[in-house]
């Protein structure tokens, strides 16, 4: 008996490495299913708040994160404010706005890139006003922009990685998701004004 398990123990980093890998492929596989799901879903609502909390609540699951958020962008008035939020006091975070010029938000809205934030109480552009208001502390963080039709609606963040730091997997997931969230609330807001002409 000891030797069978002498003879496997030289073995064991290889087959603990080949299952990490085998579970990554499953983490991915099942957050594109998850993705594909969310875009079938968008699709069918033009309800915003509906929209809106579907997708945070996808986003926070493909990429393993504690919360997430969205921010939309009146470009009229030029404010970036809190519409919906996942594990969060959404009633205290409705309509917060956040400053274009000293945010994390702010600053993917103005250069219309994602952001990847491993410790966010170390940079520059985080905007703790909101930690305080809210009483969530901010650790880690993935925004992107959501864009659609060269405007920028809005951005979609993800907060708080459960396990580890936000990868590039992450990212890409997130980005293609955030890509058919901004052409859902664009056609939800157009629907919406048509409804109020009407």
């Amino acid at each position: 008996m000891l030797s069978s398990w002498m003879t496997w123990l030289p073995h064991y980093p290889k087959l603990r490495n080949e299952y990490s890998m085998a579970e990554i492929k499953t983490q991915t596989l099942d957050s594109y299913l998850r993705v594909i799901e969310i875009s079938r879903d968008l699709a069918s609502t033009l309800d915003l708040d509906i929209l809106l909390d579907d997708i945070v609540r996808a986003a926070a699951d493909i990429t393993r994160a504690e919360a997430a958020s969205i921010l939309l962008y009146d470009d009229t008035a030029r404010q970036l404010y809190f519409q919906v939020a996942t594990n969060i006091d959404e009633p205290t975070m409705r309509g917060l706005i956040v400053p274009l010029d000293k945010s994390i938000a702010g600053w993917i809205v103005t250069n219309r890139k994602p952001a990847r934030i491993d410790d966010a109480h170390k940079d520059e552009r985080h905007f703790g006003e909101v930690e305080q208001t809210v009483r969530y502390s901010t650790r880690s963080l993935l925004g992107i922009p959501l864009i659609t039709k060269n405007k920028v609606v809005g951005v979609l963040e993800v907060i708080n990685k459960k396990k580890g730091r936000f990868t590039d997997p992450d990212e890409s997931m997130l980005s293609v998701l955030g890509a058919q969230a901004a052409v859902a609330i664009e056609n939800a807001r157009l629907f919406q004004q048509s409804d109020l002409i009407a």
